[in-house]
């Protein structure tokens, strides 16, 4: 069965694209969720029009995205947590922090999902990257100071 899909599904396309999938599929999930319409002769107009559209708003969001990037580059931020004598973390510092310590810090909106790093239990300087857009990703540091009690 043919379908528009009206946003992006993950593993099957993007909006505006007319993809097969199973006729269980297509009006047991995408239908009623409304991620897609059920195709017919006409609708290759609609789906051109919904593809320029996509490709309007993806163009202003990368433009958007580089200048975040661009006040964003390089960027330093400091988390404070728990620690030992020895200098390992009680826990972890993660996404989560880094992402507040951003906005709190900074002053940018990012969000937790859009930060890349590994779990970091030890104090000292470590790298995490920040995927802004697809096609648009910033570098940081972040220093974790022990936390006085």
């Amino acid at each position: 069965m043919k379908v528009l899909l009206r946003s992006d599904v993950d593993g099957l396309g993007k909006t505006g694209s007319i993809v097969n999938v199973a006729r269980g599929y297509a009006r047991n999930f995408l239908v009623p969720q409304g991620l897609a319409v059920i195709a017919t002769e006409g609708m290759a107009a609609q789906a051109e029009a919904m593809q320029q559209k996509r490709a309007l708003q993806s163009a202003a969001d990368k433009e958007s995205a580089e200048t975040l990037a661009a006040s964003l580059s390089d960027c330093a931020v400091t988390v404070s947590a728990k620690t030992s004598d020895e200098g390992r973390l009680f826990g972890s510092v993660g996404s989560v922090e880094i992402s507040e310590a951003i906005v709190t810090q900074l002053g940018a909106q990012i969000e937790q999902r859009q930060i890349k790093v590994e779990l970091i239990k030890d104090v000292g300087s470590h790298s995490f990257e920040i995927e802004i857009h697809p096609e648009v990703s910033v570098s940081g540091t972040v220093e974790v100071v022990s936390e006085e009690s």
